[in-house]
């Protein structure tokens, strides 16, 4: 019998790999999308024909309702967010009503119209920011620092709610950072991928930063805090990760991570020498990009991912990196 997949923010980086995987594992696959004039969705331009495209949005719990009212998904995947820190803090309200609220309208249509549908909470790092321990795992405590990490606990809380109070098979995913060649240019790993790319080919008109201004300018990059670490994984093996989680007898949680840590320095150190440059030349901090709060340097320890779904990180930092730039070089030179 055909699987139903519901996923949304199937658009986006998680959600397009998410349903590459699904696809070749014989799933039917439904996305929701918000409806707007733009009908193009570069990271699933491949899958048009074989995904279904639903259309609502996650403030609307009625529409909600109705998709899962008409699919009777037999897996939904809650991918969709405000999914930037740095935006979260000039976008408090609508950040807590996409990425907190939202989450709870999408199990509470669950819940209603298809309660045997096993659920999925995409959770994040930053539920853990403020903790100062460096290795993080399951028993660690939660301390979020920011509007977008306080709005993914609140998510992840509602997620343990549902399971414990309506029997629910809901699970979340403490994923830390994940990066790929389809990552939006407003997150740090692809700006600097892309901005080394630029730079290399003396792209006269590159893309826009988070402020709206040309990526690079002058052969410069700008950049935030240099200083700030992250464990940085591949968004394409995080993904089976998910999938796994829903595959189990029982719904638990998982912190998925590939327990190592780099700067940005670091970052774009890879990024740079990949073209033969020195990032010195070209990197330069601008205070308008550095965070109100930072999260502590930690890494995710995948150890119970490992031990219970047989998942373990393939992918790790230097090669994502380079991976990306060869992507974006590849990009800029069609």
């Amino acid at each position: 019998m055909t699987k139903t997949a519901l996923i949304t923010g199937i658009t986006g980086q998680d959600g397009s790999y998410l349903a590459d995987l699904l696809l070749d594992k014989g799933y039917q696959v439904v996305g929701i999308v918000r409806r707007s004039t733009n009908y193009r969705y570069p990271n699933i331009d491949h899958l048009i024909g074989r995904v279904t495209l639903a259309y609502a949005d996650l403030i609307d719990a009625d529409a909600l309702g109705d998709i899962i009212r008409r699919h009777q998904p037999d897996e939904v995947y809650n991918l969709a967010a405000q999914s930037v820190p740095a935006d979260s803090w000039s976008q408090p309200i609508v950040t807590g009503e996409i990425t907190a609220l939202g989450a709870v309208r999408m199990m509470e249509a669950v819940r209603r119209h298809q309660p045997d549908a096993r659920f999925y909470q995409a959770t994040s790092r930053e539920i853990y920011g403020g903790v100062p321990q460096e290795i993080v795992d399951e028993q660690t405590p939660f301390l979020a620092n920011n509007p977008y990490g306080i709005a993914k606990l609140y998510a992840h809380l509602m997620t343990v709610n549902y399971r414990e109070s309506y029997g629910m098979f809901a699970c979340a995913g403490m994923l830390f950072n994940h990066e790929s060649p389809r990552r939006g240019l407003h997150f740090v790993t692809r700006k600097v991928t892309m901005g080394a790319a630029c730079i290399k080919l003396g792209i006269t008109n590159p893309p826009l930063n988070e402020a709206g201004e040309p990526l690079v300018r002058d052969g410069k990059l700008k950049m935030g805090n240099l200083d700030a670490y992250r464990d940085w994984g591949y968004a394409k093996e995080y993904v089976e990760a998910m999938w796994l989680m829903l595959q189990q007898d029982t719904p638990q949680d998982y912190v998925i991570g590939t327990n190592t840590a780099y700067s940005i320095r670091d970052l774009c150190r890879v990024a740079f020498d990949h073209v033969g440059l020195n990032w010195e030349d070209h990197v330069e901090t601008d205070e308008r990009f550095l965070r109100p709060t930072e999260i502590f340097a930690q890494r995710g320890n995948p150890a119970k991912a490992k031990a219970d779904l047989g998942w373990e990180p393939r992918t790790y930092f230097e090669e994502l990196t380079r991976l990306m730039v060869d992507s974006d070089l590849a990009l800029l030179s069609k």
